[in-house]
């Protein structure tokens, strides 16, 4: 794309560079401006991308790259939306509450929570704000906890080193959902320039009182004596290793080894390439060093400490990371086994294995399925004791953090697995006694980046208008989410294919799953159910090429 500098852009910039309260933000953007108007190829084009926000506020907040302008994460960006903010709390009725406001440890964040605590403040409301970079569990059982109105985390999650974001929680201590988010978009539109919002200091900061609340609840999960288990473990460069350490201790396991190279919080993410223990290569170093510890367990947070993956030792020595669904599945059967409620939920969402569900049904207990996002996860109704989605989050502990916690999953799983060793046994042997049980589920994910989000608009649309009659060799028949989702749901026997575009990422993702019952050998089905997934993944890829 070529563009030029038009007196429109030009006249936006000087306006937006006048009204940001931040020096370094204004003289970036002045540079920009200075180098297009000279004529520098691509500078009009750059800047063009910075004016064309505003980053649009949903139910996951804000999260774009930190840049000066409208459409990235900046101080101007943050003290608008901030302002939005206090304006919808006030019109909900909640003038003067308390205000929690924490952040990780990403480029940019703890000058974003001082200008949140600082508009907030000046707004009247009592801001309390965490003692520097803490996992985002930890923020949203503060909410809890104080009797918060709101809570702010500024954070990225596992999004590349370039990005942050801007998460808000309700006094549910739920992330927001609609109509809250357009409320608040529509409030952020009618801030005034971010020099004129008022900001005052004196927010208080919590002491260690309120992690080491936390810390007391999470000791409490493991659900067996066992505390005899090696884990190995890593934080991907985020802000989780010292609150997993300090919860282990807590919860009594005593053998934990972390990756040093990247226990210490460091924005660059120097030795990977994505900080998403979901991406190839991301979790080499953890499984290395459980292999040398001779770990039983290994497990990887992501950079604010909300998700949690574990790796298993294959029977032939190796190591894997589980899957999102296997994870899912082992903890939910775990939880079920030894929970104390008389009628307990669990739930998962729409692009999750269904095999959370059967499991339920062994125990006698509720299932939900919900949209994606522990936003409604977390609403899925009363008595819910579990909850996980396919792409690493984990609920294990509803009554005090009401969203995904990874490090709560960590002690869970640590519990589960001295209990196994215990017994002589292990999570792969679990995840055949399921399978065997209820059928072989595996699950895969088709996603196709785009640069131009219309393409999306456009294959959905196709899709809506010319579904396939069949896929993977398989006959199916077409749901449409709509209006409640942008989701379309594909059904067949022993096959659904549910597709969707991504809320943070430009992508359009198809979620597979395949189910072959099991009547003789267990890897005969797996043989087989692997097969069938391999055929159905090709043919989603062709169609959404």
């Amino acid at each position: 794309m070529t563009t030029s500098l038009t007196p429109e852009l030009r006249d936006r910039t000087f306006r937006w560079i006048a009204d940001d309260p931040d020096d370094d933000s204004r003289v970036e953007l002045q540079n920009i401006l200075a180098r297009a108007m000279g004529g520098e190829a691509g500078a009009a084009d750059e800047l063009a991308d910075r004016m064309a926000g505003p980053l649009e506020f949903g139910t996951a907040g804000l999260r774009g790259p930190v840049r000066a302008g409208p459409n990235g994460m900046n101080v101007a960006v943050v003290t608008r939306t901030t302002a939005g903010v206090a304006d919808w709390l006030t019109a909900q009725g909640h003038p003067g509450g308390v205000v929690v406001v924490g952040r990780d440890a990403r480029h940019g964040s703890e000058a974003f929570a001082k200008a949140a605590a600082e508009v907030l403040t000046a707004a009247g409301f009592a801001v309390k704000v965490l003692p520097g970079p803490l996992p985002t569990p930890v923020l949203a059982f503060a909410v809890l906890e104080l009797g918060a109105v709101a809570g702010i985390q500024i954070t990225a999650s596992h999004n590349p080193p370039a990005d942050n974001g801007y998460k808000l929680y309700d006094a549910t201590g739920g992330q927001i959902v609609p109509p809250s988010d357009g409320l608040i978009e529509r409030a952020i539109e009618a801030a005034p320039p971010a020099i004129s919002v008022p900001r005052e200091p004196g927010a208080a900061v919590l002491g260690d009182e309120l992690r080491d609340a936390y810390l007391a609840k999470v000791a409490l999960l493991p659900r067996g004596p066992e505390r005899e288990v090696k884990v190995a473990a890593t934080a991907l460069h985020g802000v989780g290793a010292e609150t997993l350490s300090a919860a282990f201790e807590r919860a009594g396991f005593t053998e934990l080894s972390l990756v040093a190279e990247q226990s210490t919080p460091d924005p660059d993410f120097p030795t990977v390439a994505f900080p998403n223990p979901e991406e190839p290569g991301a979790t080499d170093l953890l499984l290395a060093l459980a292999s040398e510890v001779d770990a039983d367990l290994a497990i990887a947070l992501d950079p604010d400490a909300d998700r949690c993956a574990l790796g298993v030792r294959e029977r032939d020595g190796s190591w894997r990371m589980l899957r999102g669904d296997e994870t899912g599945v082992l903890l939910g059967w775990h939880v079920l086994s030894t929970v104390d409620s008389s009628d307990p939920l669990v739930a998962t969402t729409i692009v999750s294995s269904s095999m959370l569900g059967e499991v339920a049904k062994e125990f006698g207990a509720r299932y939900a399925e919900t949209l994606t996002g522990f936003k409604w996860l977390v609403r899925a109704g009363e008595g819910l004791v579990f909850a996980y989605e396919e792409a690493l989050g984990l609920c294990v502990n509803p009554g005090f953090v009401r969203d995904k916690d990874g490090i709560s999953a960590a002690v869970l799983a640590a519990g589960l697995s001295a209990s196994l060793r215990a017994a002589g046994r292990g999570p792969l042997d679990v995840l055949d006694e399921l399978a065997v049980k209820h059928g072989v589920h595996v699950t895969d994910q088709v996603s196709l980046r785009v640069t131009d989000l219309s393409v999306r608009e456009k294959l959905m649309a196709g899709l809506r208008a010319a579904p396939p009659a069949s896929l993977g060799g398989t006959d199916v028949t077409m749901e449409d989410l709509l209006p409640d989702a942008d989701v379309l749901r594909l059904t067949g026997e022993g096959l659904r294919v549910v597709i969707r575009p991504s809320g943070t990422e430009p992508k359009l993702k198809a979620y597979l799953q395949v189910k072959e019952p099991v009547s003789g050998e267990l890897a005969e089905a797996r043989t087989a159910a692997d097969a069938r997934l391999a055929a159905l993944r090709t043919d989603v890829e062709s169609r959404l090429a």
